[in-house]
């Protein structure tokens, strides 16, 4: 077992303490802070006599600055009270605790009233448990766990006890972090282009989650970074929703040494409040909740499209209210760095990835604001790669998951193109359920992806290289379509019968009516009246009101007299309008969606003429020009169709003997039962 399943399991008997006061989903609320606490209790033990003295130095406040510098952390306390002094006084638990808590530095008190953490010591001290949590916490077991436990593991054990908590309370843990191979691989492949140039000396890198959770995603990215070149200044910057996962966020980086400086996570909704505007990075990723609605954001959201276009952050369009997801990469996109004022050749632009479901990749038909979405990425150029992951790597979700890579630098021999990789196969079985959990992407399999990833253009190109059912490559323009609307005659018959005066009868002209009940009269006489041609029709039923004494209808009643009178039917006769326009069919009315490369008028007289001789390519108006149009563009990217493998059903034979065998066996357990 890991240390940090150690602590884990040390810090979890926690509940033990808690269970009668507290509901099991309420246990987060104690442990995470407390945890948090007693780890920054560790951290700040080495210089803690030295800000002591410092801080007693001063008549008056002591410069925050100059504290830190004492402390050598981002952050310091000034309490005279640690978890040993507040544990061995239970007289005045309450009291030392609140003490040590007011005792920290503005970054650190921020974190405490985000966690409302005054509001459990009152809990827990009219429960009588907050002696009892502080001796827990308090343990010199514990203390010496948090001493050597690395920051990296620390972000190991938060994700556990958020992952216990959330199947505690039916939560999703997944809306709080993303399992560690699946940031690991994500970061290797939004790196893999870059890691000559990350390099060398005065690598300033910055990096954007605005979705960060608890901050896994950072962490794995600046790792890798450091791996590659551990003298790079990096600064990461990140914003979250969730009040308990900004504060673990914020607190893993000032452990970890980050100042005011060098990260800034902040809380909130990255959409109607971006804590980021005006800032651009080199590297961004995110996992946003899957098909999450904005409705609580849309007049914002809404706003800022209508208002500022392209020049704000959602100008490309807007998808549907029930899942935002393209709105978090849109918000990404508009940090991405201009190539043109990137004083580094090496790393000019940005590169960002992003998880996604497959709603994404096709929800939204032509002029939708997923197609509209998708379009304006693809036709600038700024899709590099999209790679399928497995199933059931999530813990709160067994769908298909996919990457997708975005730059606006792609290299000289990708531009005008998009990778599709096929990595569903690369997985093994986890030894325990954890949640929907059931696979995970091992070490190799994920050098193996990386591999593919970077050799993708050469590996499609190889027919004959294992890997090359994995990978395609496709031209940008392949993925959109031009959208024509077919349409076909109205062609009817006329007569008037049970069922079509049942229709004129519930239709609300007939019903407003004054003389309804006279010409209703009238016309159950002339039953069985049927023709072909609408002017004959309408002879013989004005005829019909003479013989039967009724008044004559205005045209609006008599609409929908000849509208109810009207049945469909192929054989019947062509229905025209004015000048002879052909009316269409809407029940007739169908649609093709021919390749951009493409004339459309040879596309209809190749593939729709010869079957649908009467048709004709309807125009329509767009609703936002108002102009007349026969086309409308589209962009889809079918991952699954372009990667289908078809299997050839078994043979008859086969089916065949396997039937007869089940028969039989059900024969003698028949004759088993009977006899």
């Amino acid at each position: 077992m890991s240390v940090d399943q150690n602590l884990s399991a040390f810090i979890w008997s926690v509940a033990d303490l808690l269970r009668g006061d507290y509901k099991q989903s309420e246990y987060g609320k104690v442990i995470l802070p407390f945890t948090v606490l007693r780890r920054f209790d560790c951290v700040l033990a080495p210089t803690r006599q030295d800000v002591w003295d410092r801080d007693a130095s001063f008549s008056g406040d002591t410069p925050p600055a100059l504290l830190k510098a004492v402390a050598k952390l981002p952050f310091y306390n000034t309490s005279k009270q640690t978890f040993a002094t507040i544990g061995a006084d239970p007289a005045n638990v309450r009291k030392n605790l609140a003490d040590y808590v007011n005792g920290f530095s503005a970054e650190v008190s921020e974190i405490i009233e985000r966690y409302a953490f005054h509001t459990q010591i009152e809990r827990l001290d009219a429960a009588g448990l907050l002696y009892q949590v502080v001796q827990k916490f308090a343990d010199p077991k514990l203390d010496l766990s948090l001493s050597k436990v690395s920051n990296h593991d620390m972000g190991y054990l938060f994700e556990e006890l958020i992952r216990k908590f959330s199947e505690l309370s039916n939560e999703t843990a997944g809306e709080h972090f993303t399992p560690r191979e699946v940031i690991e691989l994500m970061v290797e492949l939004l790196i893999a282009p870059d890691v000559d140039a990350l390099t060398g000396d005065g690598r300033v890198i910055d990096i954007l989650d605005p979705a960060c959770g608890t901050g896994g995603m950072l962490a794995a990215a600046e790792e890798h970074i450091r791996m590659l070149n551990p003298d790079a200044r990096i600064n990461l910057a990140g914003q979250e929703i969730n009040a308990e996962s900004y504060a673990i966020c914020r607190s893993d980086m000032l452990i970890k040494g980050y100042d005011e400086k060098s990260s800034s996570i902040a809380f909130g909704n990255s959409f109607s409040h971006d804590a980021h505007e005006g800032k651009d990075f080199r590297y961004m990723l995110a996992n946003p909740p899957f098909g999450v609605e904005w409705k609580r954001v849309e007049k914002a959201v809404k706003d800022e499209h209508n208002d500022r276009g392209h020049a704000g952050r959602f100008g490309a369009g807007l998808p549907r209210i029930n899942d935002g997801s393209f709105l978090f990469l849109q918000h990404m996109m508009s940090k991405m760095r201009p190539v043109t004022a990137d004083v580094d050749d090496k790393l000019k632009g940005s590169r960002l990835a992003i998880v996604f479901n497959g709603s994404p990749l096709f929800t939204g038909g032509a002029g939708s604001g997923e197609s509209e979405i998708r379009r304006w990425i693809i036709e600038n150029d700024h899709l590099e790669a999209i790679i399928a992951l497995p199933d059931q790597l999530f813990y709160n979700t067994g769908i298909s998951t996919y990457f997708w890579i975005v730059t606006n630098n792609k290299a000289s021999r990708n531009k005008g193109k998009v990778v599709l990789l096929d990595a569903r196969d690369q997985w093994q079985k986890i030894r325990k359920s954890l949640g929907e959990k059931r696979k995970e992407i091992s070490k190799d399999q994920r050098d193996h992806v990386c591999r593919i990833y970077r050799n993708a253009l050469d590996i499609a190109d190889d027919p004959d290289h294992p890997d090359h059912a994995k990978v395609k490559v496709f031209r940008n323009e392949d993925f959109g379509y031009q959208r024509i609307t077919i349409d076909r005659p109205l062609r009817q018959r006329f007569e008037i019968s049970e069922d079509t005066l049942a229709a004129l009868a519930e239709s609300s002209a007939f019903q407003k009516y004054d003389l309804r009940d006279e010409l209703l009269t009238g016309l159950k006489n002339l039953i069985g009246l049927s023709e072909k041609e609408r002017t004959k029709f309408r002879d013989k039923l004005f005829a019909g009101y003479i013989e039967n004494s009724v008044t004559v209808p205005p045209d609006k009643v008599e609409k929908a007299v000849m509208a109810a009178f009207s049945v469909t039917d192929p054989e019947g006769e062509i229905q025209k309008v004015a000048k002879g326009k052909v009316v269409h069919d809407p029940d007739l009315r169908d649609f093709e969606n021919v390749p951009l490369t493409e004339d459309i008028d040879e596309y209809f007289e190749r593939e729709v003429r010869p079957h649908v001789p009467d048709a004709w390519m309807a125009e329509t108006k767009d609703p936002k020009t108002k102009k007349t149009i026969r086309v409308k563009i589209g962009y889809e990217i079918p991952f699954t169709r372009y990667f289908y493998m078809y299997t050839p059903p078994r043979p008859l034979e086969e089916i065949d003997a396997e039937l007869k065998a089940v028969e039989a066996q059900i024969q003698i357990l028949l004759g088993q039962v009977t006899s």
